[in-house]
Order: structure tokens, then sequence, then C-alpha cells
């Protein structure tokens, strides 16, 4: 059996897991809803107003889908490595020919698949309920491997905690205590004049930065976005060969 042929299998396997449990189908995308709802039209933006939310609503584009790339990977990864720790399940895997590597990358990409539908719902939303304009050029389609690589990247982070948490409820708390704070601190709601002078050059820490910076370049500032897609990349890359090794190979 090739290494692509048991990537697939875990994948499958993983994607019906997921079909299966309904409650996380539906909140997986009801969250986005959501969040677009509360910010987009009922709090909604106050251009040249100040304070939160006074840019432009296409600047916050960035911010909903950070949300989505950001804290379903953790707690789906996250737990699932939890739930496999309390089952047993790694001395069952440590059996096989699927090593730890492909078991991620597996779980990864159905994360993207969901995420990216998830991201999908998030941009038509957003058009439709906050009158949002988004640019439709062959550029905005980089969109996608941002995405994917977002995902990837705290998919990598979710395994970590996953992996050190001592529990189930142990990976949701430390999953919100990395995830909220990285959400309001990473050039995604809160824009970096409203931080202290002294405190902007630490957003540069998150990793979520990179991704907002760069697709707020595609949906809304027309800027420069490959350096941000290169760095977010990299940092993908790491945490995922991170999350790897410490994937336990056995309970």
């Amino acid at each position: 059996m090739s290494a692509l042929t048991r990537v697939a299998s875990e994948f499958v396997a993983s994607w019906h897991s997921f079909l299966r449990r309904r409650t996380a189908v539906f909140f997986t995308f009801f969250f986005p809803a959501i969040i677009v709802v509360i910010f987009g039209a009922l709090v909604q933006t106050q251009p040249t107003g100040g304070g939160l939310f006074a840019e432009p609503k296409e600047y916050y584009i960035a911010g909903y889908l950070a949300v989505v790339v950001l804290f379903t990977p953790l707690s789906r990864v996250g737990s699932t490595i939890a739930r496999h720790r309390d089952g047993n399940r790694f001395e069952k895997l440590a059996t096989t020919p699927l090593t730890r590597a492909e078991w991620l990358l597996a779980h990864s990409l159905v994360n993207v698949v969901v995420i990216g539908l998830a991201a999908l719902l998030l941009l038509g939303l957003s058009v439709l309920v906050t009158g949002a304009s988004i640019p439709v050029s062959a550029a905005t389609l980089a969109v996608i491997p941002f995405v994917a690589l977002g995902v990837t990247l705290f998919c990598g982070l979710g395994a970590i905690i996953g992996s050190l948490a001592d529990s189930q409820d142990g990976v949701i708390a430390a999953s919100n205590a990395i995830a909220l704070p990285l959400l309001f601190l990473s050039e995604t709601f809160v824009t970096p004049d409203l931080l202290p002078a002294w405190f902007v050059p630490a957003l540069n820490l998150s990793p979520l930065t990179f991704f907002a910076r760069g697709v707020r370049a595609l949906t809304y500032s027309g800027g420069e976005w490959t350096t941000n897609l290169g760095i977010l990349a990299a940092l993908s890359v790491a945490f995922f060969v991170a999350g790897t090794l410490v994937i336990p190979q056995t309970d």
C-alpha cells in the first residue's frame, strides 16, 4: 500500500467520521454565519467614525475568514487526538503502515475541505448581508492557498495541543486560551493604530497576522501579498512538522 493510498484511506475515514457528527457539521457552518450576522449586520462598520470597526466593511473580510481558519482546526484536530488517546487508538495505529505524518496530513486535508466550504459560505454571506464588494480577478483566487496553508498551520498547532493536553477539556481550554488573543492581536478586527506603539512589532509574532495581511490585500487593499503567502507557507511547514513529531505513537 502506497503512502498516497494510506492518506486517502484515512481521509475518507475522517471525512465520514465528521459527517456522522451532525452537531459538529451544523456548527462548523453556523459559526461563520453568526459571526458575519453579528459583526457585519448588527454591529456594522462606521468608516471614519473612530474606534473599533471604524474601517470599511471590506477590511474585515480577512478577520471573518481568520475566525474559521483559526478556531476550527485547533479544536477539531486537538479533540480528535485527545479522543484517540482516550480510546487507545494510537496503539492500534502503531500496528499499521500509517505514519504520524500521513495521519496528520489526512486530517489536515479534511479540515482544508471543510473550512474551505465554510470560508466560501462566509464570503457569500459577507457580500449578501453586509454589502461588501470583493474584487473578482485571477489574483483573488490566491485566497485559496492562504486558507489551505492557514488551516494546515493550525492543524499542526492543534496536534501539539492535543498531544500535550491531558484531556479533551484541557484541549478546549488551551485552544481557547491561545485562539482568542491571536484573533484580536493579529490585524484581524483590531487595527494596529488602536494598539500601543510598543506592541505593534509583536503582531509579527502571530502567524495569523500574515494570513490576515495577505487575504486583506487580495480582498480589500490590493497591496502586495506574495511575501505574506511565503511566510505563511514556511510557518505551515514548521507547525506541521512539529505537530507530527509530538503525536504519540502509543498511548
